[in-house]
């Protein structure tokens, strides 16, 4: 928010003039002091309302820090079987949400729209927690919080497919999720391996489609493909592909209070333990330093 001051000159007339024109002089002095005072209330008026903003981020749903995920993607982002959507980024936004003194509430949207920013220009929501990959051009499009979790890809096989790597699957189909860097991953290597990538609209179609038979293999993030072969033990990660990949949670670009807000959070929660405790929680073992 930009605030504006006014500052007001009067003129003092020159003191060889006539008693009428004193008079004048003095009479428009007086009325010049009353707009200034009025101008310089309305000034204070409005550097308090911008320091307010500076202390508070613009939410779009007041009480509520409104956050945008694309479901499922376990253990970072699902429904539980109660139905409540729970996971690592829920938990983090949760220590983000208290330290605004809110609470987080959670829609469930396309990827691509939360990559490209296009829910924070249609006021959707007020940040994007969706183990989202920091890249240069989704950061141009939505900044990112400081990076909360280090990721690659992998490649999700049947345990019985004999299949160890991307070289083995010549004439085959590899499931990826679309608008991911997974994709990207597969699609950049696919003339080199020999084979064809199918496209998924998300994660548990694609690693359902290995688990079916339906494809050879899927690429996706290591995190997550780990989590499913846990839950489905016909299947196993065969190798990860070391592509140095962070996540981060993406706002908009009019709401930097909101992104300094994130980071002092995330921030604190890792000096604190507070993150450990949480990462502890979903993954098994202790964060790595």
């Amino acid at each position: 928010m930009k605030s504006r001051t006014s500052f007001l000159r009067a003129a003092v007339g020159v003191a060889a003039a006539a008693s009428m024109l004193a008079l004048s002089a003095c009479a428009n002095y007086s009325q010049t002091a009353s707009s200034a005072a009025s101008a310089a209330a309305s000034g204070a008026a409005s550097a308090a309302s911008a320091a307010a903003s500076a202390a508070n981020p613009i939410l779009v749903n007041p009480g509520k820090l409104t956050v945008c995920t694309h479901l499922a993607y376990k253990p970072f982002q699902f429904k539980d079987d109660s139905g409540k959507i729970v996971g690592f980024d829920v938990d983090l936004m949760d220590v983000v949400a208290k330290r605004l003194n809110v609470t987080q509430e959670i829609v469930d949207i396309d990827f691509a729209q939360i990559t490209s920013g296009a829910v924070f220009a249609a006021k959707k929501c007020d940040a994007g927690a969706a183990a989202i990959t920091i890249t240069a051009e989704r950061q141009a499009a939505a900044p990112f919080s400081i990076p909360y979790f280090k990721a690659t890809q992998a490649l999700l096989v049947k345990t019985d497919s004999g299949i160890k790597g991307l070289e083995d699957l010549k004439g085959k189909l590899l499931a990826v999720q679309t608008d991911t860097t997974g994709q990207k991953y597969g699609e950049d290597n696919a003339s080199k391996y020999g084979y064809t990538v199918k496209v998924y609209d998300d994660l548990p179609t694609g690693a359902n489609a290995v688990l079916a038979g339906s494809v050879a293999a899927a690429i996706n993030d290591n995190g997550v493909l780990y989590d499913f072969a846990k839950d489905n033990p016909t299947t196993k990660v065969a190798t990860e592909f070391q592509t140095g990949e962070e996540y981060g949670f993406n706002v908009s670009k009019d709401n930097p209070v909101l992104l300094a807000a994130m980071d002092a959070a995330l921030a604190a929660a890792k000096a604190d333990g507070t993150y450990n405790t949480i990462y502890k929680k979903w993954f098994g073992v202790d964060a790595p330093a």
